[in-house]
């Protein structure tokens, strides 16, 4: 069990991994140097924990003691109380939840790994916003997606924000990086995967339409939040397909369409 120690400097090096969380640039860059990320809540720690990811230490407040008593209870790694007025000093916000740690990242599999035994995954092109990405975690961990791959300059997943909008789900859903996009579409391919790439392609067919076929094997394309898919990858991609719109609306926001298609193609 690790001993709780009462913590009262902002500057004490022991609390170096939770320092200005509000900083995306420095954390976008930082945690993945570091092999670190932030889970907060207690539902999100304990996700955390459950998957396997080992904790480096643990920041709450006095009243989370109890909460969280069984999670120190089997922790190794340290716990720090602190008041909630130097938790916002040192991390830049309210840490209304009370609770944080920073956990260990894990190397990520290859491509090929999550592809083996998938059949239904989806793709992320660029989407560079944290809320969206863990909005759309949540999603493929709720209708049964088997796996994410995300593009180069995808958001980080494991950012505090994505974690916390996932609610730990992100910890749920094999996930990786592709390290050529569009040209890795190919190893999908190989895999007996159909592309299919969401947009409003005059060719494209509809959602409906796509999920009548069953395919075996399905990777649904999924683009930026402003431009969707890039030309590339629409050459690429075997199927065009689009969500019907009405009252004048061209879109979803890719969150909410990568709800839409999950449940439309769910097996």
């Amino acid at each position: 069990m690790a001993e709780p120690v009462v913590l009262d400097d902002a500057a004490d090096p022991r609390l170096a991994d939770y320092t200005s969380l509000t900083d995306v640039e420095l954390r976008r860059h930082r945690e993945p140097a570091e092999g670190l990320f932030v889970a907060e809540g207690e539902k999100v720690i304990r996700r955390a924990v459950a998957a396997g990811y080992a904790m480096r230490s643990m920041l709450l407040s006095a009243k989370w003691l109890d909460v969280m008593g069984d999670v120190i209870e089997a922790a190794t790694a340290p716990v720090y109380v602190v008041d909630p007025a130097l938790a916002e000093e040192v991390t830049g916000y309210h840490v209304h939840r009370g609770a944080l740690a920073a956990m260990a990242r894990r190397p990520l599999p290859a491509a090929a790994e999550l592809l083996a035994g998938a059949r239904r995954i989806a793709v992320f092109e660029d989407t560079v916003d944290h809320a969206n990405l863990g909005a759309a975690f949540r999603n493929a961990a709720a209708l049964g997606v088997d796996a994410v791959l995300l593009t180069p300059r995808c958001a980080d997943p494991l950012y505090r924000r994505a974690v916390k909008v996932s609610m730990g789900t992100v910890f749920q859903v094999p996930w990786t990086r592709i390290e050529s996009w569009p040209a890795d579409l190919e190893l999908l391919r190989r895999h007996g995967f159909v592309t299919a790439a969401l947009c409003l392609a005059e060719d494209s067919v509809t959602l409906d339409e796509l999920a009548a076929r069953r395919h075996d094997k399905l990777a649904l394309l999924l683009g930026t939040e402003g431009d969707g898919l890039s030309k590339a990858a629409l050459r690429e991609a075997e199927v065009r397909v689009c969500i019907p719109m009405a009252g004048g609306v061209d879109s979803l926001n890719v969150a909410a369409a990568s709800a839409v298609a999950f449940y439309a193609t769910r097996p």
